[in-house]
């Protein structure tokens, strides 16, 4: 038997772990219906076919009825080929160390960008670029949204504050300032702003130093979307602040709700990602997690 690649010895030991998680949750939040599948001969081949699928370790699980169980199941296996198609193209495309992408890269993973998601992204936008599209994201914490922001008044739910509290808030504001003059004025785009945001190296980016007014308005808010190349997941986010400082190692960071979605939280809290420039004049593309089209 020909010896697996590293790629699909990652995606296997991903699934399986998660497949343990995601039995439990199928079963504790779908019992009834799982369980009428169990009762009727006829479904219970999808009901084993769904059985068999959660080894991929799919995001989430919807209740199964009688009217839309095969619809259902034929829409997890095209999300898995999507999931698997989008990581395997890049696998292929990207170099195996953490480097800066030649100009060629850049060109086939915004046409691998655009056929999984159906936006255009690229490395270059109106003739202006980072220092890099290709590096190591770390963890950042909360920004000040308005004067007087702290974390009790920062978050909008007691879930959202029990999962993302521990990552406290930066002493400091983000490059922008804050995202609103008053807690009055905070606006739901402003909320999303900065729940979605990264910051990366505004200050290395070719010509930056020479046009510092033209590149600071150009970079401030300007959506991106950020890719795990390892799982295929993907957000849309915005430049909310300046960093992280080269000794660090690290050539972006990302805020907690983006972190936690692109799965960069298994304990070292930093790993690879492709980030992009969005050319989104109109705002028409929402901030947050995006789907595979």
């Amino acid at each position: 038997m020909p010896s697996q690649k590293p790629h699909y010895r990652h995606l296997r030991d991903k699934w399986i772990a998660r497949h343990r998680e995601l039995q439990g949750t199928l079963w504790s939040k779908h019992k009834d219906s799982l369980g009428w599948l169990g009762n009727k001969s006829k479904q219970l081949a999808i009901g084993s076919s769904l059985g068999g699928l959660l080894i991929f370790g799919l995001p989430q699980i919807q209740p199964v009825s009688t009217s839309n169980s095969l619809t259902f199941n034929e829409q997890i296996a095209q999300d898995i080929d999507k999931s698997v198609f989008l990581i395997s193209d890049l696998y292929n495309v990207l170099p195996k160390e953490v480097r800066h992408l030649t100009f060629d890269e850049e060109q086939k993973i915004s046409d691998i960008i655009f056929r999984s998601f159906s936006i255009k992204a690229t490395a270059v936008l109106n003739g202006k670029r980072l220092n890099r599209s290709y590096g190591l994201i770390g963890l950042e914490q909360h920004l000040a949204r308005f004067p007087g922001d702290n974390m009790r008044s920062h978050f909008d739910t007691q879930e959202e504050a029990k999962k993302f509290w521990s990552s406290g808030m930066a002493s400091g504001l983000g490059a922008w300032g804050y995202f609103a003059s008053s807690k009055d004025k905070l606006s739901e785009k402003d909320k999303l702003r900065e729940k979605y945001y990264i910051a990366v190296q505004t200050f290395l980016a070719p010509g930056f130093n020479e046009n510092f007014a033209k590149f600071r308005d150009f970079f401030k808010y300007r959506k991106m979307l950020v890719v795990n190349p390892n799982n295929g997941k993907a957000v849309i986010a915005v430049i909310g602040d300046a960093g992280p400082a080269e000794f660090t190692g690290k050539h972006l960071g990302g805020s907690p709700e983006v972190m936690h979605y692109l799965e960069r939280v298994d304990g070292s809290l930093k790993g690879p990602v492709i980030y992009f420039f969005i050319d989104d004049p109109s705002d028409t593309i929402p901030l947050g997690p995006i789907a595979l089209s």
